[in-house]
């Protein structure tokens, strides 16, 4: 650029950039640069995610092994726990306030047993859900990946810590009399589609424990009401036999007590499909899907804010 000065000389003026007036979108397009830690597309996010299938599994286990890892009793406490809990139960509901009309003796133990295992699953996946995001905040600022990785390896640790379980509750099962048959091949679709269910909840409740970590402090209330309203010490047909019909529909069709069912009818030989509400499998199926594919796209919407503020 040149200017004329009074004299008639020509003088020489600095040149324009031609990034002047460009807004920092359109100087981030002329050059070739992206936000850093930008959401990547569902499609491409699922490819991210299925390309760390080996740090999920990885990360599950050692989760799992340094979970007891200074308990004395080290893993054995993966059993013991619902165990204990199951005997606690049977005293204050089966004993005392006789929670087990309806079912006899032979059937309500294994009854009760398979309802703490089941929903123990789906608890803990809850609780580790909430911390999965706000709990490892070192590990989500330091490294780059897919942040669904955490819940879903959190998840995928309480379905190994419920294999291990199963190998009591089939003790328990055979122990009162319901011993292997076909049947118990449905076992491996209930827990398929619980952790379906149990992996979506836990990418629910990440985003939400990433946003607020106080809700780690309310969640176990929150378990607890649910729980009792599941029907895990008592038949909710039985229980609910002088009360409105929609209310036990209510409690039956939630998803933790549908996948109880599914699992004690599986298991035990006294607990016939007259205990199941209808369309068990297609509820079953239902809650799955809808959360695990909801969870997941909740999860992935915020997934440029976790671990920033």
């Amino acid at each position: 650029m040149s200017e004329t000065t009074h004299d008639d000389r020509v003088a020489l003026g600095a040149a324009v950039s031609p990034d002047e007036g460009l807004t920092a979108s359109r100087l981030a397009a002329r050059y070739g640069l992206s936000v850093s830690g930008a959401r990547p597309s569902l499609a491409e996010y699922v490819r991210q995610l299925w390309d760390r299938r080996h740090f999920i599994m990885a990360f599950s286990r050692a989760k799992l092994t340094a979970q007891y890892s200074q308990a004395k009793l080290g893993q054995l406490w993966q059993v013991a726990t619902p165990l204990l809990n199951a005997a606690v139960y049977f005293f204050i509901f089966g004993l005392i306030l006789k929670a087990n009309r309806g079912l006899p003796r032979d059937v309500y133990i294994p009854f009760l047993v398979t309802g703490v295992f089941v929903f123990t699953f789906t608890q803990s996946s809850v609780m580790a859900g909430v911390r999965a995001i706000s709990g490892n905040l070192g590990l989500v600022r330091a490294l780059h990946f897919p942040r669904a990785s955490l819940p879903i390896s959190f998840a995928l640790q309480q379905l190994q810590q419920l294999l291990f379980s199963m190998i009591v509750l089939f003790a328990v099962a055979a122990g009162f009399g319901s011993l292997p048959d076909l049947s118990w091949l449905l076992i491996v679709p209930v827990l398929a589609l619980q952790f379906l269910f149990n992996t979506g909840l836990a990418l629910i409740m990440a985003r939400a424990g990433a946003k607020t970590p106080d809700l780690a402090q309310l969640m176990p209330f929150v378990m607890r009401t649910w729980m009792y309203a599941s029907g895990v010490m008592f038949s909710i047909p039985v229980m609910l036999a002088d009360k409105p019909q929609w209310l036990a529909n209510v409690l039956q069709w939630n998803p933790t007590a549908i996948y109880m069912d599914l699992m004690r009818f599986a298991l035990i030989d006294g607990y016939g499909a007259e205990n199941l509400p209808d369309h068990v499998w297609a509820v079953a199926g239902g809650w799955a899907v809808l959360f695990a594919l909801g969870g997941f796209v909740y999860f992935w919407k915020a997934e440029e804010r976790y671990g920033r503020g």
